[in-house]
């Protein structure tokens, strides 16, 4: 049959479709990553059959999520314990914590728009890993400036929740986005309070390595499930390079607003609720105080209660114009910093308050923010 009786037949595809069979004809179905690992046949793409995005997916994802980023919090309630440990005064430990945070805006910057490159199964799989083997470092290293180092490179490595954000805005329908982010954004803010609440219960009944290994076990475990659960799905930009995706960025920051307001508003709060964190250690360890470690981590359990309203406010931005969500985050940001600032040295009450109210709020103006780029 010739192709011009053959186009009679099934009519010429308009240049949008050429354009989506072109680009799903470079990715046929891999199935393996690595060119070794084979990709179990349910979980390999199939643009005529999309992945279904359920219930029991999304919370597998913000599960991955709450696993993942605990590895940058671990080390919060345990500076006082490392202090000990290393011979170090308190100043010199609390670098650990900031040296992971940079590790981690170095990632978000260098490593996240790989997402837009590659296949992200591979990465993501690829990034646990390369965590795993990095926490065995923090395990036994003896020495503070080798701790300080593999602490910034955990902190390079663990964007998988940024990778599986925009993984699960593609592949969760339009009407659910916010929800479908809202459950990934709470697993991530569970990630940040249980890393605090296991790191101090198991500091204060034993040595605080023991807490690594413990790290070293659940990424094998995060690994092992990303491998039989997660999706595959084909790069989205064959045309790019690493360099004009990173220029890209540079454009964005001058040349899209709602990006330009987006993160000056997480840069603030960010830098606000992180401080509210690692500082809560020296806080709740001094006068008029004196907690164990055991006690400050359990601070992290009221800041879980935060966490699960999360479905509940990805609700509500799915019915609010995102920006509000953001507005009414940042004045509940704003009332309970003021509060911590009035009373926090003087009344554990003030302080329970505000780790409640900082997580609900952030985790409100996280999945306001990512909803509004997204769309």
């Amino acid at each position: 049959m010739s192709t011009s009786s053959l186009e009679t037949r099934v009519g010429t595809p308009s240049l949008e479709q050429r354009a989506v069979t072109v680009e799903d004809g470079r990715h046929i179905v891999p199935s393996t990553d690595f060119g070794f690992l084979p990709i179990p046949k349910r979980l390999r793409h199939d643009p005529d059959k999309p992945f279904y995005f359920g219930l029991l997916l999304n919370a597998s994802f913000g599960f991955a999520s709450t696993l993942t980023v605990a590895n940058l919090y671990y080390c919060q309630p345990l500076l006082i314990e490392f202090s000990k440990s290393f011979d170090a005064t308190y100043d010199q430990v609390s670098v650990i914590a900031t040296l992971i945070q940079a590790g981690y805006v170095t990632g978000l910057i260098l490593i996240s728009p790989l997402g837009d490159l590659v296949r992200r199964r591979q990465l993501v799989l690829l990034l646990i890993f390369a965590s795993t083997v990095l926490t065995i470092g923090l395990a036994i290293t003896p020495n503070l400036r080798a701790f300080e180092a593999i602490c910034f490179l955990i902190g390079v490595v663990n964007v998988t929740p940024q990778i599986l954000l925009t993984l699960a805005s593609d592949l969760a329908p339009p009407e659910r986005r916010a929800s479908a982010l809202s459950m990934v954004v709470s697993g991530l803010m569970f990630g940040v309070l249980i890393a605090r609440v296991l790191a101090g219960v198991i500091g204060n009944f034993n040595t605080w390595r023991i807490v690594y290994y413990m790290a070293i076990g659940v990424q094998c475990f995060v690994l092992a499930g990303a491998y039989f659960i997660l999706p595959d799905y084909p790069a989205k930009n064959h045309d790019l390079t690493y360099f004009k995706i990173m220029f890209s960025m540079a454009k964005y920051a001058v040349t899209e607003p709602l990006v330009v307001q987006s993160a000056l508003v997480n840069i603030a709060s960010s830098a606000c609720y992180t401080a509210f964190w690692v500082t809560l250690t020296f806080l709740l360890g001094g006068p008029p105080y004196y907690y164990s470690t055991l006690n400050i981590g359990l601070f992290g359990l009221v800041g879980m209660l935060g966490v699960l309203v999360g479905p509940l406010i990805g609700r509500v931005v799915d019915r609010l114009v995102p920006w509000y969500a953001t507005l009414v985050a940042m004045i509940m940001l704003l009332a309970f910093q003021a509060v911590q600032a009035a009373a926090g040295g003087i009344s554990v009450a003030a302080v329970i308050i505000v780790c409640f109210g900082l997580d609900v709020a952030r985790q409100m103006q996280q999945v306001s923010l990512t909803t509004a780029v997204l769309r």
